[in-house]
């Protein structure tokens, strides 16, 4: 959920799922949208309210997790090529101790090529850029003296605590469905969320748009495992981003080797979104 000032708190929705027995709560990333006149879709004028107004991901996730006790806390997605690598690791790991070990980093490069500029990101270098910082903060997680040498991130060796209470570090998940994705979530990441388009809420029209949608996501599921075989590690997780919320979609995508599901609410006051909460664990009893 895009949380705001008029929608419910992320301490409210977040007690409120933990409450319902979801398993885990996701915060999105946007730092500002620019106002701007460019393509289609990049403009602030083209985009929902929510995206102009929805809070820090890091501070959501913090106000969260010092609220709950079981449920997880995470990124959908943290868009890591916009953010300190040095400031971002502490922040994750700060959160992941205050949560007893509840983070969940899901990292993305964007679609908002100003956005990214404003930032001091070239949106070309995006991809790398990700990888490296990425890396980076494993480093700072994992080494009491943690250094890095890359060709956009480099620092000497230098302390940084605290350290996750998750090791080796809290799982990162790599958003995206580019076709260099999955390559991306075994060179970096502990897992990979796939992105469905679509709005809908109820029902499960499965048309012929959805059924191509679900075999290009069951091809991919199949060729993840593929070549996390052939590098000798383990099978990273699947999580759908937006997935439908009707039984049949939940089978299929369970049949396919999808690990967790991500509903995207609306981003409403208190109680609609709980109304929303009890439809969809009504939904997965």
């Amino acid at each position: 959920m895009f949380p705001s000032a008029d929608s419910i708190t992320p301490t409210d929705f977040a007690v409120s799922a933990e409450r319902f027995g979801f398993e885990s709560v996701f915060f999105p990333d946007h730092t500002h949208v620019p106002i701007g006149d460019g393509a289609a879709g990049y403009s602030g004028h083209d985009v929902p309210e929510f995206y102009r107004t929805t809070m820090d991901p890091v501070v959501a996730m913090t106000a969260a997790a010092t609220a709950t006790t079981r449920i997880k806390i995470g990124t959908a997605v943290c868009l890591v090529a916009q953010r300190d690598p040095i400031i971002l690791a502490k922040q994750i790991a700060s959160i992941d101790q205050l949560s007893a070990g509840r983070v969940i980093l899901g990292v993305g490069a964007g679609w908002n090529d100003e956005e990214m500029r404003n930032h001091g990101t070239e949106p070309s270098i995006r991809f790398s850029l990700i990888r490296e910082r990425v890396e980076a903060m494993s480093a700072i997680w994992q080494q009491k003296e943690a250094s890095y040498q890359g060709e956009h991130v480099h620092f000497a060796p230098m302390w940084s605590w605290p350290k996750p209470v998750q090791r080796p570090r809290p799982p990162v998940l790599v958003g995206g469905g580019g076709p260099t994705v999955l390559k991306r979530v075994i060179s970096y990441g502990d897992g990979w969320m796939p992105f469905r388009e679509g709005t809908d809420q109820v029902g499960d029209p499965l048309s012929g748009e959805v059924e191509e949608f679900e075999a290009e996501l069951g091809w991919r599921v199949g060729e993840l495992r593929r070549l996390a075989d052939a590098a000798g590690r383990p099978r990273p997780s699947v999580t759908l981003f937006n997935a439908c919320p009707h039984t049949d979609a939940l089978d299929r995508y369970r049949n396919m080797g999808v690990d967790r599901v991500v509903f995207w609410l609306p981003t409403a006051a208190k109680d609609p979104t709980l109304e929303t909460l009890h439809q969809l664990r009504a939904l997965l009893r």
